[in-house]
């Protein structure tokens, strides 16, 4: 996607490229990526290469450090927009999704101080297959997020 990008336009301004960006390559990166979440460390660069060179082709930015280009052309961070992703489905498995509304995901405890009142519960895993999985995944930042992010979508 990229080398189309280049080829067929040779003046880019910023509001175009964004246009492009968002459409053509950041599509190929967010497909999937509830179900695709890599772990390693090879396996997480390697999309992460091509939004790399990709703020490259602005004039002014190529010599710009890639958070700079990023803040530059307002774009989030992948680990941001994965991160985003499980969150959303998160909520949707938890209540959108389960017949009649109820939300079967969440365990709710007795004693919370802490986080939000949906909390989920980590299942004990024995290899790394299962570890990485979504479903434990996601449980360490869903539980970190506060309880008035809830209200907000509820109401």
């Amino acid at each position: 996607m990229l080398g189309l990008i280049k080829r067929n336009f040779r003046s880019l301004t910023f509001p175009t490229f964004i246009l492009l960006y968002n459409s053509m390559f950041r599509s190929h990166l967010d497909y999937c990526s509830s179900v695709w979440a890599p772990y390693r460390k090879r396996d997480i660069e390697s999309p992460g290469k091509g939004a790399k060179t990709s703020t490259k082709i602005l004039p002014g930015l190529k010599n710009l450090p890639y958070s700079e280009r990023l803040k530059i052309c307002k774009i989030p961070t992948l680990h941001y927009r994965g991160i985003r992703v499980d969150m959303i489905e998160t909520y949707k498995i938890g209540g959108k999704y389960q017949p009649g509304g109820a939300p079967t995901l969440y365990k709710a405890s007795v004693h919370v101080t802490r986080g939000n009142d949906m909390r989920l519960q980590k299942s004990r895993v024995k290899y790394d297959m299962r570890k990485f999985s979504f479903s434990n995944r996601v449980v360490n930042t869903w539980n970190s997020l506060p309880n008035w992010v809830f209200i907000y979508f509820i109401y």
